[in-house]
């Protein structure tokens, strides 16, 4: 059996895993442009110079030998032939498979505002060659303008910080992190960054860029005719799912490839996982996608199932965020709230069940919150207080992780 893996992120690496503990004498061979295996959520570490390429991969010593995985790298794939089963790389090669997993990630999305898509020191955070492209811009910019204050732009921000720069943030929304924070744990990061020097515009978008004749953008306008001088710009606006090697091969694709609980697609033997499904743009539920992915291409019953919520940590001047679940309030929301010096949590009920929890400065027992959330498990009756839920108050039935309430 040959098996085909394009990319290797997580979810690639985690499918190789998977198919070579079922079988062990099929060719697995993994395709990517990447040259070096890394940890997107770890980049910004390596602008600031704390890791160095090697330090970024996830992957036990001797990964590829031991779990005999044959890898093509620097090299993209431009088409794919599912009827001939083919994979055709940019290099002029094809390579034949029985199973596929496209596994190639999703790409950083260059807003079309001026001529941002144009100009040599613009820049997304998705990969290593993002990485070491900006640090070496960084080493002659002063000026460093960062268009959104998500996870990836706070990042960026964050590693940059360490190498002196003047930084200035532009965010759309009323706050920093909008998708992941409400405003009051926002603002436990927005003052740490401020007292460390970045600034930042809220509530205003770019609107104006020009590419001077050097290729390069020296300001930007925003939508009230405020000028941000810059010397390199990082654009954190989202991602797109990686389908360009996808067009003419029939696979469906909405905001991502389309598969089913067992992660396969619309075209036989041929399976996705990760970012360019679009299910979710977090490293734990990608991995787990991966290692569904694995075992399906082998034949075994698996699903995906981990659809339920956001779920994200961040650390940023050591103080530590997990969320989990829904952070918007809607109406007939119960919102408990708990808060001192050294934590602020935030528990969202409806009817009884927890939908979504933000817990800042103290994220212990987040396991626990987790399964709740996943599993609507109905909380109204317990005779404690909610916060003060952990895993003494269940007992474990069975061997698939289940859990009861203690009566």
């Amino acid at each position: 059996m040959n098996y085909v893996i394009i990319g290797a992120g997580v979810a690639g690496i985690e499918a190789a895993k998977s198919i070579r503990g079922q079988d062990s004498f099929g060719e697995i061979v993994m395709i990517s442009a990447d040259l070096h295996v890394h940890s997107r959520c770890m980049l910004h570490k390596f602008i600031s110079g704390e890791r160095d390429e090697m330090g970024l991969d996830f992957t036990e010593k001797d990964f590829f030998d031991k779990y005999r995985v044959h890898w093509k790298k620097g090299v993209r794939v431009i088409r794919i032939d599912p009827d001939k089963k083919e994979v055709f790389l940019e290099d002029g090669q094809a390579v034949s498979y029985d199973k596929l997993l496209l596994a190639g990630g999703a790409d950083s999305f260059i807003p079309p505002v001026g001529e941002l898509r144009k100009a040599s020191n613009v820049f997304g955070l998705r990969n290593l060659s993002d990485a070491q492209a900006i640090v070496k811009e960084a080493e002659t910019a002063q000026n460093v303008l960062v268009i959104g204050s998500g996870l990836v732009g706070l990042d960026a921000a964050y590693g940059l910080l360490e190498l002196g720069k003047k930084l200035t943030v532009v965010e759309m929304a009323d706050r920093i992190l909008p998708v992941q924070l409400d405003a009051r744990a926002a603002r436990a990061y927005q003052d740490r960054f401020e007292n460390a020097g970045v600034r930042f515009v809220l509530e205003r978008k770019a609107s104006q860029a020009v590419c001077e004749p050097d290729g390069r953008i020296h300001k930007v306008i925003l939508d009230n005719g405020e000028e941000i001088p810059c010397d390199l710009i990082i654009v954190a606006a989202g991602v797109r799912s990686s389908l360009g090697c996808l067009e003419g091969s029939g696979i469906a694709c909405e905001r991502g490839v389309t598969v089913d609980p067992s992660m396969k697609t619309s075209r036989k033997d041929v399976f996705a996982a990760g970012d360019i499904t679009a299910l979710s743009g977090i490293w734990p539920n990608a991995a787990d996608q991966g290692r569904v992915a694995g075992k399906s291409m082998c034949g075994l019953t698996a699903e995906y199932t981990d659809t339920y919520a956001m779920k994200n940590t961040m650390n940023f001047f050591g103080l530590v965020t997990l969320c989990v679940g829904r952070i918007r309030e809607e109406e007939g929301d119960q919102v408990l709230v708990r808060e001192d010096m050294r934590q602020y949590k935030k528990i969202l009920l409806k009817n009884g069940k927890v939908e979504g929890i933000l817990f800042q400065g103290d994220i212990a027992g987040g396991g626990i919150w987790q399964y709740l959330i996943k599993n609507k498990i109905d909380v109204s009756g317990i005779d404690k207080d909610v916060f003060d839920i952990n895993y003494g108050d269940f007992y474990h039935v069975g061997d698939r992780g289940k859990y009861e309430w203690v009566v």
